[in-house]
């Protein structure tokens, strides 16, 4: 059984590796990310956040702005998923003192 385990570890890691070798560069203003129009010919959500950003949040940093202004309840609703199944693995786990039987 082990055996199995390792080689499904080895094949994902090995899927991994060869899908990173297809990544654009780090900072290639030509990477689809960095488009400031689609390959369909309309504007992109990052040109929106780029040129609009700070003019409407007044928020030097991009990931601030956006994280914390346009997606406020989406990041809230991500922190409170995270926080119960925290909670909910504190209980589990905890070390009960029963006296024996």
């Amino acid at each position: 059984m082990k055996q199995l385990q390792y080689a499904f570890f080895l094949l994902f890691f090995g899927l991994l590796v060869a899908a990173s070798f297809s990544l654009p560069p780090r900072g290639d203003p030509e990477a689809p990310a960095s488009r400031v129009v689609s390959d369909a010919g309309s504007p992109t959500a990052a040109a929106y956040y780029l040129e609009n950003s700070y003019k409407q949040t007044h928020t030097d940093n991009m990931v601030t702005a956006v994280l914390a202004d346009y997606r406020a309840f989406d990041t809230l609703g991500e922190t409170l998923v995270v926080f119960v199944a925290g909670v909910a693995c504190a209980l589990l786990l905890r070390k009960r003192n029963e006296p024996p039987a």
